[in-house]
Order: structure tokens, then sequence, then C-alpha cells
């Protein structure tokens, strides 16, 4: 039978586990290879004691190579069986100074890093592919150049048979933020009457709920293995009971499609395992 393979492109050490820790660890479970890639090395990370960026003590070098230790470990506790790594600069947050410093992602010519993605998806031929959406979820540059390059690099080669974006469900949105305020995390509220940019989609025009609860546990480890970002992980605050209900549910729209497989749906194969099967 042949093998079926995902691939999900990152942008930092540690996304991973976020919003596709439970498509990757039940992939991983079903006999589904799982392909990593992760685009950037995630120097505007934490340093050892939570020393940011900037700060005295902040070595990017040295975050870089904990970082990667840190991914490796969420990989095995996520079953996935490829690990690729682009190896950008960091770009860090939207304004930041290091947007455009030399390497980062955020500057990097999109048809350059699309070209070095689309020869690993030549070499593993995923059968589905995860990214984020165009506004890279919430505006994150690096997410935004993941997006760019992954969907450029799509336009490279034939394939793969279905291609989503990460979202969640606006109708959670409420809930979700204000577990996120009692954890202790930052949430920004607009000014003068601005309206708050939306994150996320109306449920309507989500196409694809995946219950990925029964991986709860190695959703949170994955996270937890990331100890250098505890801080800014508000998420590992929650315990795994909450975690697991908060999180345990994936969501996607689903943006290319060769299988005809009819929608709303619950599975990143559906209409592949029966091909495949047959």
């Amino acid at each position: 039978m042949p093998e079926l393979t995902l691939m999900a492109v990152h942008a930092h050490p540690d996304d991973e586990a976020t919003g596709t820790g439970g498509v990757l660890a039940a992939a991983a479970a079903d006999g589904i290879r799982t392909v990593l890639v992760t685009c950037t090395d995630g120097r505007c990370g934490d340093g050892p004691g939570g020393v940011k960026p900037g700060e005295p003590g902040h070595d990017p070098a040295a975050v870089v190579a904990l970082r990667e230790v840190e991914l490796r470990r969420s990989c095995e506790i996520l079953g996935v069986e490829q690990l690729e790594l682009l190896g950008y600069a960091d770009s860090g947050m939207m304004g930041w100074e290091t947007n455009d410093a030399p390497g980062a992602f955020w500057t990097t010519p999109v048809d350059e890093a699309a070209r070095r993605l689309a020869a690993l998806m030549a070499h593993h031929r995923p059968d589905v592919v995860v990214t984020y959406d165009e506004n890279g979820f919430y505006g994150h540059p690096d997410h935004i150049q993941a997006h760019r390059i992954t969907m450029a690099a799509l336009d490279l080669l034939d394939g793969p048979a279905k291609v989503y974006w990460t979202t969640t469900p606006r109708s959670r949105m409420a809930e979700f933020r204000q577990t996120m305020i009692d954890l202790g995390a930052e949430w920004d509220e607009p000014e003068d009457g601005a309206e708050a940019p939306e994150i996320g989609l109306p449920d309507d025009e989500i196409t694809t709920w995946v219950d990925t609860a029964a991986y709860g546990r190695q959703k949170y480890d994955a996270l937890a293995a990331h100890a250098s970002q505890s801080e800014n992980i508000f998420f590992l605050k929650m315990g795994l009971e909450l975690f697991t209900e908060t999180m345990g549910l994936e969501t996607f729209v689903r943006v290319r499609d060769t299988t005809g497989a009819p929608l709303p749906e619950t599975d990143l194969f559906a209409g592949l395992r029966r091909a495949v099967a047959g």
C-alpha cells in the first residue's frame, strides 16, 4: 500500500505544536509519514532565564542552538519522522529592527525560499500540506512569509492532493481571549474606537474540524519541550486538562483539493485513505 505523507510548514521552533501538534501526532499514530519544515532558527526567542532579544545576556547563537534541541525533542514526542530546517534568521515581531537584518526570513526573496521548499516537497512528495493563511494567522512576519513561500512552492509542482491553512473558529475567540487574560497574557485592546483585527474565520467558512483531544498529552508535552520559551507559551499555564479541552480541536480551511471529498470534513486525509486502500 502506498504510504501517505503529511507536511507541515511552520515559521519557528514551537509553532509545530501549537496549531498542528494534534494532527501531526494523530497522523503518526495512524501510520502516516509526517514531515515538518521549520523556516527560521528562532533566534528572536527568549534566552536562558527569559532574557529578551536586545537585552544583556541574550546570545542569538546560543538561543538558536538551544531551540533546535527543543524542536527535535518536540518532534520525537509528536512522532514527526523527518525535520527539515531552512535555517533563515528569525525576523522577530512586525516592526522590529530584526525584520531587516541580514538573512532575515522576512526580507528573503520569496522565489528563492520557495525553490528550496519546492525541492523538499519534490523529495518527500506530501499528499497533504499545511501552513498559515495570508496573514500568518495573526500577522507575524515570519508566518506571513511561510505562507508566501509555501504557496509559491506549490505553484512550481504538480500536487499535493490537498492543501490547508490553519485557522480558528471565531465563535470560540471570546472564550479563548478570556482564558488567556485569566492566565496573565497581554491582550491588547484597540484604541480610539478602532475595531480589533479579526483572527480566524466564521464557523461556516471553516472546512475541516479535527478532534485531536486523544493526543492532548502529546501536544502539551511537545509544547513543554520548548522550555526556554515557557514564559511566552501561555497555553502551558492551563494545565493538561484545560489545555486538552481548549486546544483539542484543530481547525483548517481547505484551499486546494483533488479528491472531491465532501465538506465539511473531520480528517485531513478524507478522500485519500480510500484511494490508497483501493
